[in-house]
């Protein structure tokens, strides 16, 4: 029986095994998987610092105030502010605003997982997890296009639930090359080993013509 093999090319890991590999209930080469949960170390990071350096300022102007110092101007401003200015003031609907907006973004970053280049791919087992990544999914499918005999150029573009290829053609009438390629591409596909293969468009023109 052969190791367990490896493919890395730029940021995508494709990891593979031989049939022989595969759980023998388990047939398929795999189960449903969901998509790759960030880390999302920037925003978390931006907001710790940000509460971090706010806590620390009214830390420091409540301790001052404790030993008989006065309180910082902008503290008596603000206050000053809240205490005057109406609830529908302009300036407190647009800065009531920006604060929903950005706990909006703060719960819409904690409920998706995030990831959107990876696309999950199929486990061999259950404690062997791989993704794909997107350009290196197109990449594969542009190479299998360019092996079709007519095919003078090819470009593939990989979404989370689509593939489009587009193809110029400079010999061969265009119905026999898009028959070969759409028989290559959906073979291509399907060795992708992803969750959910993706959807696949193809387009070919002639050499020379547009659209």
């Amino acid at each position: 029986m052969s190791e367990p093999g490896g493919l890395r090319n730029g940021t995508a890991h494709v990891l593979e095994k031989t049939p022989a590999q595969v759980p023998p209930d388990r047939a398929d080469g795999g189960r449903a998987d969901h998509r790759f949960w960030s880390a999302r170390r920037v925003p978390a990071g931006v907001v710790a610092v940000l509460l971090a350096a706010a806590a620390g300022v009214f830390l420091y102007d409540v301790v001052a105030v404790r030993v008989h110092r006065p309180a910082m101007a902008w503290r008596r401003g603000l206050a000053h502010q809240l205490a005057d200015r109406p609830v529908d003031d302009t300036w407190v609907l647009v800065g009531a605003g920006v604060a929903a907006a950005l706990g909006l973004w703060l719960v819409v970053l904690a409920v998706t997982p995030g990831v959107r280049q990876m696309l999950p791919m199929r486990r061999p087992r259950p404690d062997v997890r791989a993704g794909l990544h997107r350009a290196a999914a197109a990449l594969v499918l542009r190479d299998r296009a360019m092996e079709v005999a007519g095919v003078r150029s090819a470009r593939a573009r990989a979404g989370r639930r689509r593939a489009d290829v587009s193809v110029v053609s400079h010999f061969r009438d265009l119905d026999d090359v898009r028959a070969d390629l759409d028989s290559v591409l959906t073979d291509a596909v399907h060795g992708l080993g992803l969750v959910r293969p993706l959807t696949l468009s193809v387009h070919v023109r002639r050499a020379g013509k547009k659209g």
